[in-house]
C-alpha cells in the first residue's frame, strides 16, 4: 500500500509540474497587448475547475480513510491507542494480544500461553515469560509474536492493555 501511495503522490506532482509548465509556456507565448490566454479565462474558468476537482478528490480520499480508521478500531477490540485500557477478564477468559500489545497485570492471576516460546517478554525484568508460566502483578509484558495470550486465573483480573487484543 505504501509503494501505491508514493506512485501516487509522484504521478500528483508530475501532472502538477506538467500543468505548472505549461501554463508558464502558455503565459510566455503572448505578450501584454496578444496574450494567448487571458488571464481572465484562467481566473474565470481555469481555476474555479482546478479547484472544484480537487475538493472533490479530497472529499472521497477523507471518506476512504474515515472508513480504514473504522475497520482498523472495530478489528483491534481495543484498538490501536497511545493509552492504557483497563480490560476486565473473568474466571478462565482468555485475551488473545496482537503483535505489540503491551499488558500490565493489575488485579489477579493469568497465565501466558503461546503456541513458541517464549510466550511474552517481561520489559520490567528484562527477561522472558514461558507458556504456562504466571505474570508477575505491576509487570509490563510485551507480545513479540503472534498467537501469544493470556489466561484468567480462578479469579476476575485486570490488566491495562495498549495495543490491539481480542477477549474470547
Amino acid at each position: 500500500m505504501k509503494m501505491n501511495r508514493a506512485w501516487k503522490i509522484r504521478l500528483g506532482a508530475l501532472c502538477l509540474t506538467g500543468l505548472c509548465l505549461g501554463t508558464g509556456a502558455a503565459l510566455a507565448a503572448g505578450d501584454a497587448d496578444d496574450p494567448l490566454v487571458t488571464l481572465s479565462y484562467l481566473n474565470e474558468t481555469v481555476l474555479p475547475k482546478l479547484l472544484s476537482q480537487t475538493d472533490e478528490k479530497a472529499k472521497v480520499r477523507q471518506t476512504e480513510l474515515a472508513n480504514q480508521l473504522s475497520q482498523v478500531m472495530a478489528q483491534g477490540g481495543g484498538g490501536a491507542s497511545a493509552s492504557y485500557t483497563v480490560v476486565t477478564l473473568n474466571p478462565g477468559q482468555r485475551m488473545d494480544l496482537d503483535i505489540g500489545c503491551e499488558v500490565l497485570l493489575r488485579v489477579g492471576s493469568a497465565t501466558a500461553g503461546a503456541a513458541v516460546d517464549p510466550a511474552l517478554v517481561d520489559v520490567s525484568a528484562g527477561g522472558e515469560l514461558y507458556s504456562g508460566g504466571a505474570l508477575v502483578r505491576n509487570h509490563l509484558y510485551l507480545a513479540t509474536m503472534s498467537d501469544h495470550y493470556l489466561v484468567a486465573g480462578n479469579s476476575t483480573v485486570k490488566v491495562l492493555a495498549r495495543g490491539g487484543y481480542r477477549v474470547s
